[in-house]
């Protein structure tokens, strides 16, 4: 493991000689061996190392004994310690997103801290070859293109993260480690299959190893490999082709106006586009929309290769997330019109599982959450719903005129429409963004609201609940 390991630092060039290097240890078997094979290769590389270990208040007292268990590590290797902690729970609540990610958003605010204090130069973090094929997996079973089948990255440069485990298997890690006869902590969540990437982990994966390809996790991360150099040779090609072919605001006798640039609008060439190749047309069509904010899907990348290539002048092609793009005579100009209100929406959500809700740019999850596994008494109860009152499934959708909704904590039931009211929710929305505000309901009751205690009559007092978390769709690769 220790040759491969060295091998693919120096061919990412991952780590200089001289350099101080923080490594991200949870005490699970992955983080633990990335610390031994550093401290091995240590004094080939040239580095400086420490250990640093962000404590995450989810698991209790079983993530105090990791802590506990990383510094006596630390110290027994002779090498500097870093800790700090953070309420994750209560950051995932907060900024309505799901634990992974204010798990991920509170560590690497902590490694940020570091590198701006100048205490280290780099993070290492120990993304295996195994975490690349279930992240480009699950990437795939979402939907996504080749930046999100790139995976995980070797480097974030702008974060100083480097991941020098990444072409490693997990079976690598556990060998080497009894090899040195090194323990390690085993966290219970990574077992709970309410999370999607568990269940790829311990259900899909060997599912596709055991009966259609026993290479399939190398097979993922060769893909991701591919994808990443498509992704760069991509990036430089639009670095110099979209200045070329977008063009802010609208064309006028002296020029592009101030007016349509003021007011957000990008046009884009027709004709010039049409000379090039159908891949780059994609390309472009992405980017651009990229440029105001709104990621399209590849059904609506099509329509607008419809409408650049046949489209006739006056044809208006509404896209998600208020994108608008007109088709002019020379030109397609995209615009944002956040204040059009959007068709209603309503999807069905299993408990436990996920739905993605395009309308609004996130995935609305079911987690189980149980007082055995999870540690239930660690949240606020006003986040969780009990089990035991709802049904097997679930339905999320915008607000409709009548809908009433009894926030827990609360008095008596309220119109939905009056909750939505700037004095209540402490900031303006616009009245697209009222009118697709997401409610969940059970048996045709709402139970759970946007930026509100649940509802007052299924609240769980005590056992299993159900936590509903809101995940912001993303392209990037993963952290």
């Amino acid at each position: 493991m220790l040759e491969n390991v060295l091998k693919y630092i120096r061919e990412q060039q991952l780590l200089r000689p001289g350099e101080r290097v923080a490594v991200a240890c949870s005490g699970g078997a992955d983080s633990v061996a990335l610390l031994r094979s550093l401290v091995d290769l240590h004094e080939t590389l040239g580095v400086v190392l420490s250990v640093a270990h962000f404590h995450h208040h989810i698991r209790g007292a079983e993530a105090d004994t990791d802590k506990q268990f990383v510094e006596e590590l630390a110290a027994t290797l002779q090498l500097e310690f870093h800790s700090a902690s953070g309420n994750v729970p209560q950051h995932a609540a907060q900024s309505k997103i799901s634990i992974e990610t204010a798990a991920r958003e509170l560590r690497h605010q902590w490694f940020a801290e570091l590198i701006k204090q100048g205490t280290v130069d780099k993070i290492a973090t120990a993304h295996t070859l195994d975490d690349q094929a279930e992240t480009v997996l699950m990437r795939i079973l979402r939907g996504t293109g080749a930046r999100g089948l790139a995976g995980i990255a070797a480097a974030h440069k702008s974060k100083h993260l480097v991941r020098p485990l990444l072409t490693t298997s997990r079976r690598e890690v556990e060998a080497y480690l009894k090899a040195k006869g090194q323990c390690w902590r085993e966290d219970s969540t990574n077992l709970d299959l309410g999370h999607t990437r568990n269940r790829i982990r311990h259900t899909l994966l060997p599912l596709l190893e055991r009966d259609f390809n026993p290479a399939i996790r190398q097979t993922l991360a060769d893909l991701a490999e591919l994808a990443h150099a498509e992704d760069e040779y991509w990036s430089n090609e639009l670095a110099s082709l979209l200045p070329r072919l977008v063009h802010e605001g609208k064309p006028s006798r002296s020029g592009r106006s101030s007016s349509g640039q003021a007011e957000g609008i990008l046009a884009l060439d027709v004709l010039a586009l049409c000379g090039f190749p159908l891949a780059v047309r994609r390309q472009v069509i992405h980017a651009t929309a990229l440029q105001l904010g709104v990621s399209l899907e590849f059904k609506h990348i099509q329509q607008l290769i419809g409408l650049v290539e046949h489209g006739k002048s006056g044809i208006k092609l509404v896209l998600p997330d208020g994108l608008v793009a007109n088709r002019t005579v020379r030109e397609v100009q995209f615009s944002r019109n956040k204040q059009e209100p959007p068709e209603n929406y309503c999807y069905s959500l299993p408990i436990p599982g996920e739905v993605a809700v395009p309308e609004l740019g996130i995935i609305i999850r079911a987690r189980l959450i149980s007082d055995g596994k999870q540690k239930a008494s660690g949240y606020n109860r006003a986040t969780l719903l009990s089990t035991s009152l709802l049904g097997l499934k679930l339905t999320v959708r915008n607000w409709r005129a009548g809908d009433k909704f009894f926030p827990a904590h609360t008095q008596s039931p309220k119109k939905v429409k009056e909750l939505l009211q700037p004095g209540r929710l402490g900031q303006e929305f616009s009245p697209a963004q009222r009118k697709a505000w997401p409610v969940i309901e059970s048996a045709g009751q709402i139970v759970w609201m946007r930026s509100f205690p649940v509802s007052h009559d299924f609240a769980s007092n005590s056992g299993d609940a159900v936590l509903i978390e809101e995940i912001k769709m993303s392209i990037e690769a993963g952290d």
